[in-house]
């Protein structure tokens, strides 16, 4: 068994116990403190973030973890990114959308990506350049232009007033513009349910498994000046179902279309 199928073999099973986790807490842990951002966290995030670096740190001494929760420990060359559950407020309040996000990254470019759902018992997979979903592999839609897009965007309160204004200015020309789903919508958009994604305030953690689910089912994913993603990234993401419609999205955004 080669190295990447190893490692891919691995993600799956962190995934597996992540979604056995979730779904334990899910619509019975309702208590959560705030966090110096503001931003909520409760009893199965710290569960869930835990037990997977602990299985990481057993089978790969040497690698790096970067988690929502607990941090950083050292390791550049090989390094997993964890998000224990992308979308806390939706876990909160009883709302399914909510997933575990797992990266694996080396030299700073994202090699392994898994948006796992556990309530809606729903996954997609990249690695090696190709995504799946539930097992199958699947491609974006291909939309080409804006007026025909779908559009996705977690919530307003992720912009700056900039920001916001940029993205209404964009969203209010496609065909049909939805809030909400967090780490779902790139799923979506992976699977051709939609076709544009524009994010703002993301961390690394929200983002790098993100990049090769959405790239492996033939979709673009930057940040709004276009450039690849990466640890050190702004927080601006567009995720997009054709090139022709990430660069038209990226000019609509800069305000040069």
């Amino acid at each position: 068994m080669s190295e990447a199928v190893e490692i891919s073999n691995f993600a799956e099973a962190l995934a597996d116990v992540a979604r056995d986790l979730a779904r334990e807490h899910f619509r019975s842990t309702t208590q959560f403190e705030r966090k110096a951002d503001d931003s909520p966290v409760t009893a199965a995030d710290r569960a869930i973030e835990l037990a997977m670096r602990v299985a990481i740190e057993e089978r790969y001494p040497g690698h790096g973890i970067l988690g929502e929760e607990m941090g950083r420990l050292a390791g550049d060359a090989q390094l997993w990114v964890l998000d224990p559950i992308d979308g806390t407020k939706s876990f909160i309040t009883g709302m399914p959308l909510f997933g575990t996000l797992i990266a694996f990254v080396e030299d700073g470019v994202p090699r392994l990506g898994i948006i796992e759902m556990p309530a809606l018992c729903e996954r997609w997979s990249a690695s090696r350049g190709v995504t799946a979903f539930g097992g199958n592999p699947c491609r974006v839609s291909g939309c080409l232009a804006i007026e025909d897009a779908r559009i996705y965007t977690a919530s307003p309160d992720i912009f700056s007033p900039a920001d916001w204004e940029a993205y209404d200015r964009l969203s209010r020309r496609a065909a049909i513009r939805r809030f909400g789903g967090d780490c779902y919508q790139y799923g979506l958009l992976a699977s051709g349910h939609c076709d544009l994604v524009v994010e703002a305030s993301l961390m690394p953690y929200d983002f790098m498994a993100l990049v090769p689910v959405v790239e492996g089912a033939g979709g673009r994913i930057t940040d709004w000046e276009g450039r690849p993603l990466g640890l050190h990234s702004d927080g601006r993401v567009v995720a997009s179902a054709s090139a022709a419609l990430h660069d038209r999205a990226l000019r609509e955004l800069a305000g040069t279309a």
